[in-house]
């Protein structure tokens, strides 16, 4: 089971992402959007979403260039192991922190008010709820780091990334013997992934870099004008 999770089901969770994301944009493009609700109670959505935003962001790069970057590169510049893991304790924990908050609110904002429950659907509060879980077991597992300042437990999800990269069939026993709270998150982190092309974790994928040469005018016309024509 340890090899199927960690060795067989990061792919099906990638492959499910892009392949799916594809399919929808192709046959529900109008369905690619975060489904704003702005207009009610905007103060709580602009702090919540806020923090959420920032802190997910900051987590995402962090754990992107942490995973991603061969060892080599951190040895050629002179960073050691120890100074990168108390580096992703102390910036994964504080955007951690400030995730959590912000997705709490953004939450109780979705949960309570009458009005935005019903223009959110089941799949929207589950994706969040589990976004929320996902940052509580994230900083369980800087709890756990603190006990290993010397960053050899990080070289040892280095080592996974890359063999997943690489296609290293041994890739799932780098992480044999980790903390259980880190392969809870792992996997819940490759389900997110999964989940993308049917939640509105889609959004996530858009650029609008349209924006950069549209036309500047749009041209608006009234409802006495449309039904005259």
């Amino acid at each position: 089971m340890h090899d199927f999770l960690f060795g067989i089901y990061p792919y099906i969770a990638v492959t499910v992402m892009f392949l799916g994301s594809a399919i929808r944009y192709e046959r529900d493009p109008f369905t690619w959007k975060s489904s704003s609700s702005q207009l009610l109670r905007r103060k709580q959505l602009v702090i919540g979403s806020s923090l959420f935003h920032v802190g997910v962001l900051v987590i995402f790069l962090g754990h992107l260039v942490g995973l991603l970057t061969p060892i080599q590169i951190f040895d050629a510049l002179g960073i050691s192991h120890g100074f990168k893991q108390t580096l992703a304790v102390v910036a994964g924990g504080i955007a951690g922190v400030m995730a959590l908050v912000g997705g709490l609110m953004l939450f109780h904002r979705r949960w309570t008010d009458p009005r935005i429950r019903k223009t959110s659907t089941k799949a929207d509060i589950m994706i969040l709820g589990l976004l929320l879980v996902q940052l509580v077991l994230g900083l369980g597992t800087v709890l756990v780091s603190l006990n290993h300042l010397d960053g050899h437990e990080m070289t040892k999800f280095m080592a996974w990334a890359w063999g997943i990269v690489t296609f290293d069939s041994d890739a799932a026993g780098y992480i044999q013997d980790v903390a259980l709270v880190f392969k809870i998150h792992l996997f819940l982190g490759l389900t997110i992934f999964l989940l993308v092309p049917f939640t509105r974790l889609i959004h996530i994928a858009s650029a609008p870099l349209r924006y950069i040469w549209r036309p500047g005018y749009q041209i608006v016309r009234s409802r006495r004008a449309g039904s005259a024509k």
